[in-house]
């Protein structure tokens, strides 16, 4: 999407006011300040991830979700246009989704498929919706996305609520890269190349991070900047924990590769306590 880092592209979330019904599957919540991925950036978001749509990319992680899911529903926070939704569903598993981005939603909704798929437009941190779920995901570092420890804090909180005793959430996100930045340095390369440069720039004591993507265009320099808030492995068990979720499994990737001291990313599964537990 507009050239940005494979990591990088997520679903922004911003607050979000409450949800009101504007046809078949669908809502639509109240007006919000700014929503990035506008229709402009949805249009061209599956041709710009090329790569994320890939069965390499997708496969193993409909199947880990999948199994997980079993015979009960599933919860994708930021589902965007559908890359991980909809081959869910054609697994059996019903899925609801939740996106701020109505430009977003109107691409999943041209696709085969979508037609089973309900969604709700708003922030996933705390957005409801009817019914639980056995599962809940949140895929391709999204809960980056919530720019403060409060809104994740919030956002497992509101999973929990979704989830039936026993049901899981999931997370893939990468694992803060301070290891790479040299002493004294707060910005970080990601991408060079001759008609592309991307940087994250850091900002430790704040614990988060402005991604920063230069492109050229049609023979302009365009850009395009993002927040975040990273989070560690350890900082997202203890949330889990507030949340009544106690951490499952955690690998590398979806492939269920041992997660070790120099993994860059990590797939987690928490667990929502059963009654008596």
């Amino acid at each position: 999407m507009l050239g940005l880092s494979a990591r990088r592209v997520v679903k922004l979330r911003i607050a979000a006011g409450k949800s009101i019904a504007v046809g078949p599957k669908s809502w639509q919540s109240a007006p919000v300040p700014k929503i990035y991925f506008d229709e402009g950036v949805a249009k061209k978001y599956d041709a710009d991830s090329t790569h994320m749509f890939e069965p390499a990319a997708v496969e193993p992680a409909v199947s880990f979700l999948a199994d997980l899911a079993g015979t009960g529903a599933a919860l994708e926070l930021g589902i965007g246009t559908g890359r991980i939704a909809l081959p869910l569903g054609r697994r059996g598993v019903p899925v609801h989704g939740i996106d701020l981005s109505p430009a977003m939603v109107a691409q999943l909704r041209a696709k085969p498929g979508a037609e089973s798929i309900s969604v709700t437009i708003g922030d996933f941190a705390t957005t409801r919706v009817d019914g639980t779920f056995t599962l809940a995901y949140l895929v391709y570092n999204t809960i980056e996305n919530l720019t403060t420890q409060d809104e994740q804090v919030q956002c497992f909180q509101n999973v929990a609520a979704h989830l039936e005793p026993g049901g899981c959430f999931v997370i893939e996100v990468g694992v803060p890269g301070l290891q790479r930045l040299p002493p004294g340095e707060t910005v970080r390369a990601f991408h060079v190349s001759p008609t592309r440069l991307g940087f994250d720039e850091y900002d430790i004591a704040a614990q988060g991070l402005v991604s920063r993507h230069y492109w050229l265009s049609d023979g302009r320099l365009r850009n395009f900047s993002m927040p975040f808030r990273y989070v560690w492995p350890s900082e997202l068990d203890l949330m889990a924990r507030l949340a009544g979720l106690t951490l499952r499994e955690r690998w590398n990737d979806w492939n269920r590769t041992p997660f070790t001291s120099d993994s860059t990313n990590h797939v987690s599964v928490w667990e929502k306590r059963r009654s008596g537990s």
